[in-house]
């Protein structure tokens, strides 16, 4: 991927920003509806992705939190990429301020992975390799926001190096959390394609634990603020998405409003009502719906005379929006329409945009083929798309899963883009019940050619 995908780390940046100016503000503040002993406020950030067409995936300092109590996960390859056009400057909206300077960079590079980010918010120091070594250093008073904003795909999130988080494997650490009392609350927000499948039929009601994701199981998630689109972003970043919808939308939202007098509860129907292209789901604990959003993002206090009835204003303009997973396309397309005829630049973005589209072919051939040996069955386009009922997990077997997403991945070339949007296809082949060697075989016989 290139620089395209990375303008989500604008939206990361600015909720670092939102949070930290606004926990500082106050301290001592009463943060909820119904807390007891005073506790710590933790944050821990994650932007998933790499390379320059990510711009759009990074946010949070206005909150108040203190600097030791936000772990921020980034690559940190957009600021100064030469692909940026203003250098070391980062935007996440027309017109925006810069949401880059000042931000901690507790683990960037090849410490932005999986390992890494379940010992963070595990509080295992011990098992951290890399990066500043800032861990959750969380107890049983204390309340916990953890912010994912990346590509997904049904039943894991990515990160830029490294294995996925598989949605499996992210309960079960929050069930340890549960059980070792590492906190009070938390609330977990992602933005990620199908990223409703990291909680459906896993989240259990009783861990004190309430997530919100920018899609259900089966939806792509969708960038704005891109280039032609309205509102358009700077001529010069032209073909990139600033922000995604879900996460403008509930970050906007905190920018402008009290998070003293605003709970989770109606954040939520704000940005599900804000969120067109998505169905914005929330599982978990339904308590924590009464919380005010200053128990986990603090609240900014310029916003202290704003509420809810000033959001009607602001609320919704009917915003052009882009799949995620066409995004890399529109990038290479503003490309070649911006570049001299027969320049070298118009050249290679036009040989770049011809191998990813017959790359997408090819993958599209690849999966339809692997369904039909893998299930000795002829008419498996319903496979493609079906889902289980909802309330249900993904998928029962696991380790069948993310054996075939791997050998998926390592046969076929299938990239977190595009390939792996066809996760819920393999997850489907795993339901069926047929041997795993056999669905790897019939795999590495697709894409042998």
């Amino acid at each position: 991927m290139s620089f395209l995908g990375h303008f989500q780390i604008f939206l990361f940046l600015y909720a670092l920003l939102l949070l930290s100016a606004q926990s500082r503000k106050t301290e001592h503040d009463t943060e909820s509806s119904d807390d007891g002993a005073e506790g710590q406020r933790w944050a821990v950030l994650v932007a998933g992705s790499k390379e320059y067409e990510n711009y759009r995936h990074q946010i949070l300092r206005k909150g108040g939190l203190k600097d030791e109590n936000i772990i921020v996960f980034m690559f940190d390859d957009i600021a100064l990429n030469p692909k940026n056009p203003k250098r070391g400057v980062i935007i996440n909206r027309p017109g925006g301020e810069d949401v880059y300077q000042g931000v901690p960079k507790d683990y960037t590079g090849e410490a932005v992975n999986v390992e890494n980010f379940l010992n963070v918010i595990l509080g295992n120091k011990s098992g951290v390799t890399g990066g500043s070594g800032k861990v959750v250093k969380s107890g049983p008073n204390d309340n916990i926001f953890i912010y994912y904003a990346d590509h997904g795909a049904t039943g894991f999130i990515s990160m830029p190096t490294g294995e996925a988080l598989y949605a499996e494997d992210f309960i079960k650490v929050l069930e340890r959390m549960h059980l070792l009392k590492r906190y009070k609350k938390m609330v977990i927000y992602i933005e990620a394609c199908e990223s409703g499948s990291m909680f459906e039929g896993l989240l259990k009601t009783n861990l004190n634990i309430y997530a919100v994701t920018a899609s259900n199981a089966k939806d792509s998630s969708y960038g704005i603020y891109c280039g032609d689109t309205y509102p358009p972003s700077p001529p010069e970043y032209n073909g990139l998405c600033l922000g995604d919808e879900f996460s403008v939308s509930w970050l906007e939202d905190s920018e402008l409003h009290d998070m003293r007098k605003e709970t989770l509860k109606q954040q939520y129907q704000v940005v599900k009502r804000r969120t067109r292209s998505s169905h914005v789901c929330r599982f978990g604990s339904e308590e924590l719906l009464k919380d005010y959003l200053v128990s986990y993002i603090g609240t900014n206090p310029e916003n202290k005379n704003f509420s809810l009835a000033s959001l009607t204003a602001s609320q919704i303009s009917n915003l052009s929006l882009v799949n995620t997973r066409e995004i890399p396309l529109l990038y290479l397309q503003k490309k070649i329409q911006n570049a001299p005829v027969g320049s070298p630049e118009r050249q290679e973005a036009q040989k770049n945009l011809l191998d990813e589209m017959n790359h997408r072919k090819q993958i599209d051939q690849n999966i339809i083929e692997i369904l039909r040996v893998s299930l000795n069955q002829t008419n498996v386009l319903d496979l493609l798309t079906s889902t289980r009922t909802t309330g249900q997990s993904l998928v029962d077997d696991w380790d069948c899963f993310k054996t075939l997403v791997k050998s998926f991945k390592n046969q076929c070339g299938a990239k977190m883009e595009y390939g792996m949007k066809y996760a819920g296809a393999l997850a489907n082949i795993c339901n069926m019940g047929v041997d795993v060697k056999q669905h790897v075989s019939a795999i590495e016989q697709a894409c042998a050619h």
